[in-house]
């Protein structure tokens, strides 16, 4: 089911991969009977095992390719290649808007011709009675020819036509941009949800920064729906007083506070603007310390990052501002946690290894390149100074070099031999080798790092079990539970966040990631923060086990003994409770004395 370079598809050559995300493949196309490129969206191949997708699919492509407006990237063709879902779009030369903002401060026309742009965008498919459901920066193309467009009109809604129980799961929408009604899950949505996302675009525009940022996808959500904006002027005084009355109205968490529609938004805004009396422009963006790492390791793209269906680079290299594929929230490609665990190196006791690293600081990532690095020609020692096994392995693989099963067991024999950076590089390797979708695979490899006790490499392997499955897909219970309890395992180690990124995994599983993080700012000694964090968990999902697990933990180690076996004992008597949840309980009740 692949879209192999070269080939055809239908009438359309494939002539470049351009991006990849967590719900579709998008590539340049050419259509040699009209002589023109197009971009062609290729959805994941899960969504074919919907047997009902495909009516829902048409239905929903012909709405949006009814949609003719200037500012609007036009959808030129649909159909399926070998079952798999594709949508035929315009190919833009140009760049995104999120890529024109990481340059530097908006002009005033660039800024007037924004929110003209998408305004009117808006406005004419909200019309039509169409929403976007996904406005957000990296979504508005800025071609070289001057004309801004915006993308992907529908496909969040294209995507939520999936039946899955992980998809169901899953809030439909970007964090930093959704509307509080969107992230709250509800389904009458209209113009208003929209229109906030627009009002977060020109406050970063305007102000220089997103309304609201933190670690996780769920600490953003939150924040969206519970917290009060932040004051437009506390953050750039530079805004004007009237600028900041129109983002207020727009950003109102109550949809009957905000404008009535896309038009009003934009002339509100456009009058205050005049009336402020200055050339206004943006300011250039500005994080709090603890925002800078996250926001390094989100430059670094998944395969081809992460890119829309239409825009194209103006050089023959691919933009290294690819953006979202869909409208949904992003399948993190787990090859991003792969890369960082290259050059990894780990303490060894009683001459077995374990998964805790050295504060060595994970390694920097280059914005291009392949998903997975080729690993180059490395020349090992001497045979008589390698373990018999590992010399065994290198043996099978020079004979197999793609064989992704005895790459896997080059990388076990070097974990084994306590050797761990050529471990994750061999692993590194086995994963590309193996395919983004070979489930059996990762579930292999991740129960071999489990019984290692390897849980970093563990809770690796097993995120990608879930990822091989498409947002369609539907993860077993022991998948998940799998997943969890590596996870939750590592949490401890203090290096963790570098090689497993709290932001990037909590978009695939959100409440577990929380847990995890409130584990391991306890055990770096941030109690005040972890309290916090869990406390948020037990509001967003009350009576998860993983977080009562936690809750008691802490609690013991704080002292409070009594609150500790109470929570654990309730833990034990849950019939529903994972196994290896009332293992992990059962052993911190046996402690308390």
């Amino acid at each position: 089911m692949s879209f192999n370079i070269g080939e055809n598809v239908g009438p359309y050559r494939i002539v470049e991969q351009l991006g990849q995300g967590g719900m579709a493949t998008v590539y340049k196309a050419y259509h040699a009977a009209l002589d023109r490129y197009v971009a062609v969206k290729a959805l994941h191949p899960a969504f074919g095992e919907d047997p009902n997708f495909e009516a829902r699919f048409q239905r929903e492509a012909r709405l949006v390719a009814k949609l003719e407006h200037p500012q609007i990237v036009p959808v030129y063709d649909y159909a399926e290649h070998e079952h798999r879902p594709y949508l035929v779009m315009k190919f833009i030369e140009g760049d995104t808007l999120k890529a024109r903002l990481n340059q530097g401060p908006l002009t005033s026309d660039e800024i007037n011709k924004v929110v003209d742009s998408v305004g009117s965008a808006l406005a004419y498919a909200h019309k039509q009675g169409i929403l976007h459901r996904d406005i957000k920066p990296s979504n508005v193309l800025l071609a070289t020819d001057g004309q801004i467009y915006l993308a992907d009109f529908g496909l969040a809604r294209i995507a939520q036509a999936a039946e899955s129980t992980l998809s169901s799961d899953m809030i439909m929408g970007t964090p930093q941009y959704i509307s509080p009604e969107q992230a709250m899950g509800k389904k009458d949505l209209d113009e208003g949800t929209d229109i906030y996302s627009f009002g977060v675009m020109l406050y970063e525009m305007v102000v220089g920064q997103v309304p609201f940022n933190a670690d996780t996808p769920f600490s953003i959500i939150h924040d969206h729906i519970y917290s009060p904006l932040p004051m437009p002027r506390a953050i750039n005084p530079k805004v004007p007083e009237a600028v900041e009355r129109v983002l207020l109205k727009g950003l109102a968490k109550e949809r009957a506070d905000r404008y009535a529609n896309a038009g009003s938004f934009v002339e509100a805004f456009k009058d205050a603007w005049r009336q402020a009396g200055v050339p206004m422009q943006g300011t250039a963006i500005t994080m709090r310390p603890t925002d800078r790492g996250a926001a390094a390791q989100a430059k670094v793209p998944a395969k081809g990052g992460e890119t829309a269906a239409t825009i194209g680079s103006r050089k023959k290299r691919r933009s290294p501002w690819p953006f979202i594929a869909t409208g949904v929230l992003l399948f993190i490609c787990l090859a991003f946690v792969i890369f960082a665990l290259r050059g990894a190196r780990f303490l060894a006791a009683a001459g077995k290894p374990t998964a805790v690293f050295t504060s060595t600081p994970a390694p920097t990532m280059p914005d291009h390149g392949p998903m997975m690095e080729t690993l180059t020609a490395v020349v090992p020692p001497p045979a008589a100074t390698l373990p018999a096994d590992v010399a065994t392995a290198i043996d099978h693989l020079n004979k197999n070099p793609n064989d992704p099963g005895i790459t896997l067991q080059l990388s076990l024999a070097y974990w084994d031999a306590g050797q761990a950076q050529p471990s994750f590089e061999s692993l590194a390797k086995a994963a590309e080798l193996a395919g983004p979708n070979n489930t059996d695979f990762f579930q292999r490899a991740g129960d071999e790092f489990k019984k290692r006790q390897a849980w970093i490499g563990a809770a690796a392997m097993y995120l990608r079990v879930i990822k091989s499955l498409g947002p369609a897909g539907k993860p077993t219970d022991d998948m998940v539970e799998n997943f969890h309890e590596a996870l939750y395992k590592a949490s401890t180690l203090p290096d963790l966040p570098g090689y497993l990124p709290f932001e990037s995994i909590g978009r695939v599983e959100q409440p577990v990631t929380m847990v995890a993080q409130a584990r391991n700012l306890y055990y770096a000694g941030k109690t005040d923060e972890a309290h916090s964090l869990l406390n948020q968990v037990k509001r967003l999902k009350p009576g998860m086990a993983e977080a009562s697990l936690l809750e008691a933990e802490m609690s013991a180690k704080e002292g409070k003994t009594f609150d500790a076996k109470q929570t654990l004992n309730i833990l034990l008597a849950n019939l529903n409770t994972p196994g290896w949840v009332s293992e992990m309980a059962q052993t911190l009740l046996n402690k308390i004395p």
